[in-house]
Order: structure tokens, then C-alpha cells, then sequence
């Protein structure tokens, strides 16, 4: 992208919480905080910049009725462009995604492969549905298909209890979670209740999606174990309707569905004052339609936690967890600019004025 003119933003760049800075400058795709010596073609954007948004929690490629085809994944990841997402975690997708890594005009993805689930016990044509004995295996595959994550689905809706329940043995799921680890990837998985997490917890896993059922006897472990949470707030948002949904044959669920979606609030909060991790996912791509990443920071901020740390969950404390860089001097140049101060109305995020991908104004 040497060819392309120099870019230089200027007004407040929020490099992090305390690091802000007047301005950078794009130089061949890339951050610089140096004036380029004879730049001529400059073309300059002014306002308040972040770096490129993360989606922590999000499925290109992936509709609520399976895999889709790519111009329909491609259509998921330009939306997301345009909401400032340029990073997404992509938490689990029967589709090939991998030609998106050959386009610098769209985000960037970190797979976790397909969803691992027990037989029966997922949405159909989402997930490899096994059983404990298979569960190492297919991990193990998995953790060399994707980018350094493996997507494990923690519990769902045991259709003879009418309840939700825990999919996995405990001995299964530790084992799993080994053979990831000495594979080099870290292991996730979607738990809505209370039942399934410490087992999880305490056979060493790195992060839990949703975590409603987390409760203040498990707060202190997560905390312990530094295991992050993505709440998914505006998914969980759904809750009330799936509970009507469901009502007629699964009472039971149905009543849960609502404790969990009542405590949301009070469930992020106490996690976030205990100093456990979290970050942004909006679950975008199943039910959910893409471009929603403002949209979670806000249900965060109305959790209860500052905005600054809001901002932070998408952007440079998301991408120092994915191992990914933000506006470090020589990183690629995925930023978005605003009119106004983000720290002030995250509301902010919901119109971004300018995004750069790799170095790129996209129009």
C-alpha cells in the first residue's frame, strides 16, 4: 500500500486510557507519530480517533439457519466495517471465511473454528455435534483450523429435564481443554446458566460467552483464574421473547431464561467490580443482524461500567487480549474517527466520520 497518500489525523488520537495524542500520520499503511520528511500528498482527517473496533463475539459467515453463502459473508463483514468494527473474534462458523483474509478492504478475523456441541443440544446446522468421548479430537481439529481459539458450547436446553444443563462430563471437558492449550489455543464457550461454569472454570478455560448465570459464589473464582467474560448484552436482550417462545413446552427454561435476563445488569457489574475481564460481543450473525457494536458498548456503560472502560473493551484492552496491535508506532492503520469525544457519550460510536482500514479512508 506504499502508494497510497499520507494520511494525517489530527485533533485527539486515543492511542489508550492515559496515552492521548494530537495526531498521527499514516505512512504506507502503517502509524507513525512522525511528520514523514517531504510528504506532499497529504490528506488530512480531523477529529477524535480509536483504534479500529472490536467484536469479540460475532459469527461471519453464519445466518439463523446455518452457513451462508460469501456474498452474503461479505455483505456481515461490510456492515461491520461500517459500524468502525475492523477486528472480530469470530466465535464459531460452519463457513470458510479464510478468502476474507486476502481482502484489505474488509476486517480482520480471528476463528475459532466451528462450534463443538453434544448431540442435539445446539441450533441445527451450526455445530460438529458429538459426544464426550469425541470432544478431545475435535478439538484438537478445530484449535488447528482456527486462529488460536476453540468455540466449545457449555450448555443448553436438556429437552427431558426442560431445563438448561451442562453438555459435557467434567473429565471430557478438562482433557479438552489441555489438549487446546498444548495445541496453542485458548478455548471459549457460550454458557447461559449456572451449572456449567465452574467445571469449566476449574479445568482451565480462558473465557466464557454470555455468562448470565455467573453468581457471586463464582465471581471470586473467574476473578482468581483471570477468565474473561463477553456478555453479549444486546443478545441477551432476546431472552424475554424466546421465554414466550418457549413457554407452552419448556416452562421451566422459559422461567430461568427470564431470572437470567432480569440480573444482566447486576451480573456485568459485579464481574467488572471484581476485576473480571470484559469485553465487547454483540453474537451478530446468527439471529442477530451485524453492526451492532455501538449498541453493546452502551448496554455496558448502562451495566454500570465507565465508559472509559466501555471504550476500552472495543478497542485497545480488546486488542491487547487478542494479541492484536491498536495505534502503536509501525502498527497497520485500522482506526475510526468521530466528531466528538467517545469518553464523554459513547453514543459517539454510533456514527463514526471517518474508519481506516489498512491505511485506507474507506468511503
Amino acid at each position: 500500500m506504499s502508494d497510497q497518500p499520507v494520511l494525517h489525523v489530527k485533533g485527539r488520537v486515543l492511542v489508550g486510557p492515559q496515552d492521548v495524542r494530537d495526531e498521527l500520520w499514516v505512512v504506507g499503511g502503517r502509524v507513525s507519530y512522525d511528520r514523514p520528511a517531504g510528504a506532499r500528498d497529504i490528506r488530512t482527517v480531523a477529529g477524535w480517533a480509536l483504534p479500529g473496533l472490536v467484536d469479540a463475539h460475532c459469527h461471519v459467515g453464519l445466518d439463523a439457519h446455518g452457513p451462508v453463502d460469501a456474498e452474503t459473508a461479505e455483505k456481515q463483514a461490510l456492515t461491520d466495517r461500517e459500524a468502525g468494527t475492523l477486528l472480530m473474534r469470530d466465535a464459531g462458523s460452519p463457513s470458510d471465511t479464510r478468502w476474507i483474509d486476502d481482502r484489505a478492504d474488509l476486517p480482520k478475523i480471528i476463528r475459532a473454528g466451528r462450534h463443538i456441541a453434544r448431540t442435539r443440544r445446539y441450533i441445527r446446522n451450526y455445530a460438529w455435534e458429538i459426544e464426550p468421548d469425541d470432544l478431545v479430537a475435535y478439538v484438537a481439529q478445530e484449535a488447528r483450523r482456527g486462529d488460536g481459539w476453540v468455540k466449545l458450547v457449555g450448555d443448553w436446553i436438556d429437552r427431558e429435564a426442560g431445563d438448561l444443563s451442562p453438555c459435557w462430563p467434567r473429565e471430557a471437558v478438562g482433557a479438552a481443554i489441555a489438549e487446546a492449550h498444548r495445541l496453542g489455543a485458548r478455548v471459549t464457550a457460550h454458557c447461559f446458566a449456572e451449572n456449567s461454569l465452574r467445571d469449566l472454570v476449574e479445568s482451565g478455560i480462558d473465557c466464557i460467552e454470555h455468562a448470565t448465570g455467573l453468581t457471586e459464589d463464582l465471581i471470586p473464582l473467574f476473578a482468581e483464574r483471570g477468565v474473561a467474560i463477553v456478555p453479549t448484552l444486546v443478545n441477551i436482550a432476546t431472552f424475554p421473547r424466546l421465554a414466550d417462545g418457549g413457554e407452552a413446552r419448556f416452562p421451566r427454561w422459559s422461567a430461568h431464561m427470564r431470572r437470567l435476563h432480569e440480573r444482566r445488569y447486576d451480573t456485568v457489574r459485579s464481574a467488572y467490580d471484581a476485576g473480571i475481564p470484559v469485553f465487547v460481543g454483540t453474537d451478530a450473525g446468527g439471529s442477530l443482524p451485524h453492526g451492532l457494536v455501538a449498541a453493546e458498548v452502551a448496554e455496558l456503560v448502562t451495566a454500570g461500567i465507565p465508559p472509559v472502560e466501555a471504550l476500552g473493551a472495543t478497542s485497545w484492552s480488546a486488542r491487547a487480549w487478542l494479541g492484536r496491535p491498536g495505534l502503536e508506532e509501525g502498527a497497520p492503520a485500522d482506526l475510526v474517527v468521530y466528531d466528538e469525544d467517545p469518553r464523554a457519550d459513547v453514543g459517539v460510536l454510533a456514527a463514526p466520520r471517518r474508519v481506516v482500514l489498512n491505511g485506507g479512508i474507506v468511503e
